[in-house]
């Protein structure tokens, strides 16, 4: 299969970032990058542009970076709370995922945050305190408080999850 070198534009998941020269499969180059105007060929004309294109990145880059670690500071601060269904026991009918908690923070806080970085270990199935680590960007990571309350007025919290907070709160003092 014949490679073609070209410059990216823009950037291409799984592929590189903006000003980055790669080797390509030539149908993909030809028939997708190129028209979508994601890349350009690799010419001694275009090399010239890739100082643009460089400085162009890192004032992204730098942008990206420094809106993450505003964001890390608001996060210190920020309770999310989510009311859901649950029976008298404190168990939720369904769970909270990351894409939950990704649409509650643009609902309550017009945070718009890909469910990508929202790392859960497992969905969350009961009631209670959770601190959920959201990676903002590679070299910035936070803890979101998110409590989870019951829309039921008899539910109360369950045993097990009673003593993982117990256990938690042990290990953090």
């Amino acid at each position: 299969m014949a490679k073609t070198d070209v410059i990216l534009l823009k950037p291409v998941e799984h592929l590189g970032a903006e000003s980055d020269q790669v080797a390509v499969a030539s149908g993909y180059a030809r028939n997708y990058l190129i028209p979508e105007g994601l890349a350009i060929p690799v010419t001694a004309g275009n090399k010239r542009r890739l100082d643009a294109l460089a400085k162009r990145r890192a004032a992204r880059e730098a942008e990206e970076l420094q809106h993450a670690k505003d964001l890390e500071a608001s996060f210190r601060t920020l309770k999310l709370y989510l009311n859901v269904r649950t029976g008298d026991e404190g168990k939720l009918f369904g769970a909270v995922t990351n894409a939950n908690i990704a649409e509650e923070l643009k609902k309550q806080f017009d945070i718009d945050i890909e469910r990508r970085k929202i790392s859960l270990e497992e969905p969350i199935k009961l009631m209670g305190d959770y601190h959920i680590d959201m990676a903002l960007h590679h070299d910035v990571h936070a803890q979101l408080h998110v409590i989870v309350k019951s829309t039921n007025p008899n539910a109360k919290l369950p045993e097990e999850k009673k003593e993982k907070e117990a256990a938690e709160n042990d290990r953090r003092n």
